[in-house]
Parts: C-alpha cells; sequence; structure tokens
C-alpha cells in the first residue's frame, strides 16, 4: 500500500509540472502573440513616386524616410577606384533613382530613426529596393542585409570595387557637431590628434 501511495504521489506530481509548463508556454504564447498584434497595429505604411534624396533616403511629397538596416554614402561624400576619386554619394543616389524608377513604390516601417524620420522597408514593383542597394555594392550593411554586403564585397560592386570610408565614419569626421553625440565629439577629438591612416580599402574589408 504504502508503494502504491508513493506511486501515484509521483504520478500526481508530475501531472502539476506538467501543468505548469503548460500554463508557462500559454502565457509566452499569448505575450509573443500580443507583441506581434501591437507590432502590426503600429506599422505604417506609405506608397507613391517618391524623390531619392540620397542612397538611402527617399521623400514622399515632402515626407522624409530612411531605408531601414542600410546605409549609404552622403551626397557630399567621395571614394576612390582605379581612374581616382569620384562622387560615390552621388551615384549612390542616381543608382536608387534608378530603382525607384521601376514603379510604384510602397514602404512600411514603425520605428523612426534620432532625426524623427521613419524606418523603411521599401518594395518598388517586385524589387526590395533595400536588398537591392547593397547587393549593388551602393550601399552597406547597418543593422541587416549581411549576406548582401559579403555578396557585394566578393564580385567586388559598387563601392567594394575601389577604396571607401563607410558612410558612419565619414559622417564622424565631417559632420556637424550637434549630429555627433558624445562618442562621435570623442572620436572627431581622437581623429584630429591621430588623423586615420587613410580610407578603409574594400580588399582589406
Amino acid at each position: 500500500m504504502a508503494r502504491r501511495a508513493r506511486f501515484r504521489g509521483r504520478r500526481h506530481s508530475s501531472f502539476r509540472r506538467a501543468l505548469e509548463l503548460l500554463g508557462v508556454f500559454a502565457v509566452l504564447s499569448g505575450v509573443a502573440l500580443a507583441a506581434v498584434m501591437l507590432d502590426e497595429y503600429s506599422m505604417q505604411a506609405l506608397a507613391g513616386i517618391p524623390r531619392a534624396v540620397d542612397g538611402d533616403t527617399l521623400a514622399f511629397e515632402g515626407r522624409r524616410v530612411r531605408l531601414a538596416g542600410i546605409d549609404a554614402p552622403e551626397l557630399r561624400q567621395t571614394c576612390r577606384r582605379a581612374d581616382g576619386d569620384y562622387a560615390c554619394g552621388q551615384v549612390s543616389r542616381r543608382y536608387l533613382e534608378n530603382l525607384l524608377g521601376a514603379g510604384q513604390t510602397e514602404c512600411r516601417g514603425n520605428e523612426e530613426d534620432r532625426y524623427g524620420r521613419l524606418l523603411v522597408r521599401c518594395v518598388s514593383a517586385t524589387t526590395d529596393i533595400n536588398s537591392a542597394m547593397v547587393r549593388a555594392g551602393w550601399a552597406v550593411s547597418y543593422g541587416g542585409y549581411h549576406l548582401e554586403e559579403l555578396a557585394a564585397r566578393d564580385a567586388h560592386a559598387g563601392l567594394w570595387a575601389g577604396r571607401f570610408e563607410r558612410p558612419h565614419d565619414w559622417r564622424v569626421r565631417h559632420g556637424a557637431i550637434v549630429d555627433l553625440g558624445p562618442a562621435g565629439m570623442a572620436r572627431r577629438l581622437v581623429n584630429r590628434i591621430m588623423p586615420p591612416a587613410g580610407m578603409r580599402a574594400a580588399k582589406e574589408e
């Protein structure tokens, strides 16, 4: 009898643990579902024929949005290739313009950068704009699209055909102080004291 009672007790204990685990799983599933629904609810959508402000910024009737996960050379930025320096920021913007010419562009996002611009992922016709910019080598990974950047490096596409400074680093060295933040200001001071050796070579990336 004692043995049967112990067995029954162990069985009830296992049953309670299973119920507790199911309860935890149900709660976690509910939280995940709520997060997905909230994320979708807060999503903003834009559609139309935007203007390319630079290689990673679009303007929909005056409203500027930024392509999420990528970083393109600034308009005043220059890069270097075998035949000399060239205005890579301008080339990047023109490439984006060509992508946008494929048809109406649809963008979606629910986060903003520190300038208040909506961070978006865009599709024009059937082209993923963010991905295409990095794959073509006219933008670099900036929190996303790492595989596309690796492919562009291997193919020596766009910026990777020569030497360039990553846009973020270029902004730190050339941007206005108000845009830098404390870390950027410290880095600019260091660069003034010990100037960088030169632009990063694509083959060294």
